[in-house]
């Protein structure tokens, strides 16, 4: 007998093996035990966290021949070929590879036909969000109001892409991401089944790489096997899957902590000796920091599911709050942009010369040694002054019949924008004193008629 996959093969038969989808399931159960099963269901998700598997209980639920239940009993005829594929009255189709519109008129066709051997029709479209809009509105009708033996099973991982008018007919349901504690406890569960031993760092290893996809995690699970020859040990996995080690990775923080240069380049090339992923060393870094700043603002936090807590509270101490903040987004932004550089190695040591070149906390310190004198200004340059008045005396004294002398007008003041130097002072001020000889009155005391005769 040719091999089975472990993703195959485990694959859950009944709701109660479903892992960590409680609110999903807890819904259709209740729907099935009360008699209240809707004609079109929409499950979305990410891939591998069980929405084909749903759709498959569901019509197993509907076609046992021990009735319409929430526990089909799984040996009857009906439950044994729907667990293998090959159910006549249920009919999966991929619309990734029929997006058109003459494909779904050529289902919709045998909509109207009766069930061959069960009680429903079970339609199961995956990846629905792949139809094109022609699919989508030839499909609206019989969506809405079905036969009465057909039901409607709609898959996808994007359901952005879905048309409002097919989310108004069908009940949905949003699957969640696994957490590792719950693809650990699956794992582990196949494993003693499977008799392979393996170590609990390696499985939890897988866990995290599976990236929340149940499915993921099995099929990383078969080739950590086959890799370790039977058995499972936690260096092996991280040397297939690329993963780089935590003490790596403090390491590199430390470094980039300390300022050290060359330390921090002789890590990373160890890392690319070893061919582990570069980007992966960002990823990492972003975790770890990430960690960092939990500790700088909660010193008290500690997650149960993570380990290695004394590494993190010594790079806590090390780092300042603004320098974890700024190290963090630095590696967000080299993970994004390594695909842009002329390898990962470039791209990793490039990020990390980015760390080392910002460093506001010592910033701040040199700022914080005293306040920088500001420059005093140049000293202004003397206006210059007005032309001078006529004394006031004279002013007074002044007879209201002496005839007023057509004097030349003055000239406009220059403007105080650009001040004069202070070498011009004196010729304005002589000009001044000119102009004064022509106004004051004689030095002898002499009369007024004199002072006209002058002016004339």
């Amino acid at each position: 007998m040719s091999y089975q996959v472990l993703a195959r093969k485990w694959r859950p038969k009944s709701f109660q093996e479903v892992v960590g989808q409680e609110a999903v399931v807890r819904a259709l159960v209740n729907g099935l035990d009360n008699d209240r099963v809707h004609h079109a269901f929409l499950l979305t998700g990410t891939r591998g966290v069980g929405k084909t598997t749903l759709a498959r209980i569901l019509a197993k639920c509907l076609n046992c021949e021990a009735g319409v239940s929430s526990t089909p009993c799984g040996e009857c005829g009906s439950c044994v070929d729907i667990d293998e594929g090959r159910f006549v009255d249920m009919l999966e189709i991929d619309a990734a590879s029929r997006t058109k519109v003459d494909d779904t008129r050529d289902l919709l066709e045998t909509v109207q036909f009766a069930p061959t051997r069960g009680r429903y029709k079970v339609y199961i479209i995956d990846e629905v969000h792949m139809l094109s809009t022609s699919s989508f509105n030839a499909l609206l009708k019989t969506l809405e109001e079905p036969p009465p033996h057909v039901k409607f099973v709609l898959a996808t991982t994007d359901a952005q892409k879905i048309p409002v008018t097919i989310l108004s007919r069908c009940l949905r349901f949003n699957l969640r991401r696994l957490l590792p504690d719950q693809i650990v406890g699956y794992l582990q569960k196949i494993l003693a089944s499977e008799s392979v031993s393996a170590e609990e760092a390696a499985v939890e290893r897988i866990a995290r790489a599976a990236d929340g996809s149940m499915r993921d995690g099995l099929s990383l699970l078969d080739q950590a096997i086959a890799y370790g020859g039977g058995t499972l040990n936690d260096d092996e996995v991280a040397q297939m899957l690329g993963s780089v080690d935590h003490a790596h990775l403090t390491a590199l923080i430390g470094a980039v902590a300390d300022g050290d240069a060359p330390r921090m380049l002789e890590t990373v090339r160890e890392l690319s000796a070893q061919a582990r992923d570069l980007e992966a060393v960002l990823s990492g870094m972003a975790e770890v920091l990430h960690r960092v700043g939990l500790l700088q603002c909660a010193p008290g936090y500690r997650d149960p599911e993570r380990t290695d807590w004394e590494d993190i509270e010594a790079l806590a101490e090390r780092l300042s709050a603004e320098d974890a903040q700024l190290y963090y987004q630095i590696a967000v932004q080299g993970a994004q942009d390594l695909g842009l550089a002329p390898d990962p190695r470039t791209g990793l040591e490039m990020t990390l010369l980015r760390m080392l070149a910002f460093r506001p906390a010592e910033a701040g310190q040199a700022g914080s040694a005293g306040p920088v004198p500001a420059a005093r200004p140049a000293s202004k340059p003397a206006r210059r002054k007005p032309p001078a008045d006529e004394p006031a005396a004279a002013r007074a004294s002044r007879p209201a019949a002496a005839p007023k002398p057509q004097a030349e007008p003055a000239p406009a003041p220059e403007p105080q924008a650009e001040p004069a130097p202070q070498a011009d002072a004196a010729p304005a001020a002589g000009n001044a004193g000119s102009q004064g000889d022509l106004l004051a009155a004689p030095e002898d005391g002499g009369e007024w008629e004199g002072l006209v005769a002058r002016l004339e």
